[in-house]
C-alpha cells in the first residue's frame, strides 16, 4: 500500500494545494507527517468518492498536545475508510513562480 502523491491542483498568490491518495492505515501516519512539516495551513480528508469527511485548519505553531485531538479524529476516520485522499493547503514559499 503505497502513498500516491498527485500534482498540485490549485495555486493562489499565498497557497498551493496538492492531493495525496492513501489507503487505510497510512492515513494517520501521513497526516502526522504533514503536520510536522510546518508549512501546512489546512488538511482536508475526502473519501474515495471525493466527499469531504473532515477539514482541519492548522495555525502556525500547532504542536504537541494541540495535535492530539486532530490525530484522534484522523485515527477514527482511518478505521472507517479504506481509501481516501488528503488535500493539503500549504503556504507558498516566497520567490516561487505561479504554476
Amino acid at each position: 500500500m503505497a502513498t500516491k502523491k498527485t500534482s498540485s491542483v490549485k495555486t493562489t498568490a499565498e497557497t498551493v494545494k496538492e492531493e495525496v491518495k492513501v489507503k487505510g492505515g497510512q492515513l494517520l501516519e501521513t497526516v502526522r507527517r504533514l503536520i510536522t512539516e510546518g508549512n501546512v495551513r489546512s488538511i482536508t480528508i475526502k473519501d474515495k468518492k471525493g466527499k469531504t469527511v473532515v477539514k482541519f485548519p492548522l495555525t502556525i505553531g500547532v504542536v504537541g498536545a494541540a495535535i492530539a485531538p486532530i490525530l484522534a479524529a484522523v485515527g477514527a476516520i482511518a478505521a472507517l475508510v479504506t481509501e481516501s485522499s488528503i488535500t493539503v493547503e500549504r503556504e507558498k514559499k516566497p520567490g516561487t513562480k505561479k504554476s
